[in-house]
């Protein structure tokens, strides 16, 4: 049986946003929740569906993927969706905590914890940007404290949950697992704060990591370092490192894509006569571009050096230089000039 639309699931449009699709899950999973519908597969199989439609379009790498290719896109990169109900809880624990307080977890302590994603943002010169550099990011943020390894110092079983890291409220009629208030959902407390980290499980650290900026890229480009983030926590995978970019503005050139522009001043008897004129190369390494001007050249007449642009993101050939003409009037002039130009304009009515 074919699969249905994601967004047709959630009943959504495609260009919602990440809150308008939270908040269609949440509509779907506190209609079809299994403890709200006991023995009830159609509800289960819709709770099912919504879910694997949630976890795909609150991904912006998979939603990428499934807006492109679909379903088969998303197979193809080996993402199946939940295969059960309980799958489900365990991938999705943090959206039913903030939901129903809780979910299902069925009384597990908290795992295992991906790291936070980290962003920064790197400027760049037109140039840098265009034939790609090597940058040294200087980063500071917390990360797990080696004396305690992330524990916070001696722990004992809380309290309150009795080590489980939940606790079971009554809402009316349901029964509701929710996290401890009192561990965190860790199960533990620390009785005994580590000297070094003051029980938080967490220092601050400095570190310095290496970026390569590919030739090509545009202002608001972003690269994902993989693993380059802050560190898991309780042994999950660090995050990611995102490096946003953007790129000052040449006052040689104005960028469109991948052909610069350069706006080339002609003073009126060349532009009248025709001349050969200088224009800027990019690239600080080269020689400058001779560009000919056409006699009788017009305000806007556009001379193209081919292949003298940005280079291709990817490396496949490079956009174009185009130097626009712009007429240069003097302001002031000799008696001589004048003169001349007097003639001129006799010889031009006659």
């Amino acid at each position: 049986m074919s699969q249905r639309d994601y967004y047709e699931v959630l009943g959504v449009e495609q260009n919602a946003d990440a809150s308008a699709i939270k908040k269609a899950y949440k509509k779907a999973a506190v209609k079809f929740h299994p403890d709200r519908n006991p023995d009830n597969p159609e509800a289960e199989a819709k709770f099912k569906e919504a879910s694997e439609a949630y976890e795909v379009l609150s991904d912006s790498e998979k939603r990428a993927i499934y807006d492109r290719f679909g379903h088969q896109g998303l197979q193809s990169r080996g993402y199946s969706g939940p295969s059960d109900v309980g799958d489900i809880f365990g991938g999705l624990g943090d959206i039913f905590s903030e939901f129903f307080g809780g979910g299902r977890s069925r009384g597990r302590r908290r795992g295992p914890a991906r790291g936070d994603d980290l962003r920064v943002v790197v400027n760049l010169t037109l140039a840098e940007a265009a034939f790609g550099c090597e940058r040294e990011l200087d980063l500071s943020h917390p990360t797990t404290c080696e004396s305690c390894d992330g524990a916070g110092g001696e722990r004992s079983n809380c309290g309150m949950c009795d080590g489980v890291g939940q606790v079971v409220q009554s809402r009316g009629m349901f029964m509701m697992q929710t996290t401890c208030p009192s561990c965190g959902g860790r199960g533990s407390q620390v009785t005994k704060p580590c000297n070094d980290c003051g029980g938080q499980g967490e220092v601050p650290v400095e570190r310095r990591v290496r970026v390569t900026v590919p030739a090509g890229v545009d202002a608001g480009q972003s690269l994902r370092l993989t693993g380059q983030g802050k560190p898991g926590k309780l042994g999950g995978p660090a995050g990611h490192l995102y490096v946003v970019l953007d790129v000052e503005e040449d006052p040689r050139f104005d960028r469109h894509g991948e052909d610069l522009v350069h706006h080339l001043s002609v003073n009126f008897v060349d532009a009248a006569l025709g001349a050969q004129l200088e224009v800027p190369n990019l690239d600080e390494n080269g020689n400058a571009f001779f560009a000919r001007v056409p006699a009788g050249a017009q305000p806007g007449t556009q001379i193209r050096i081919r292949d003298a642009g940005v280079p291709r993101l990817g490396g496949h050939g490079r956009g174009d230089l185009i130097a626009v003409v712009s007429i240069r009037v003097p302001k002031k002039i000799s008696r001589k000039t004048k003169k001349a130009l007097a003639e001129l304009r006799d010889d031009l009515d006659s």
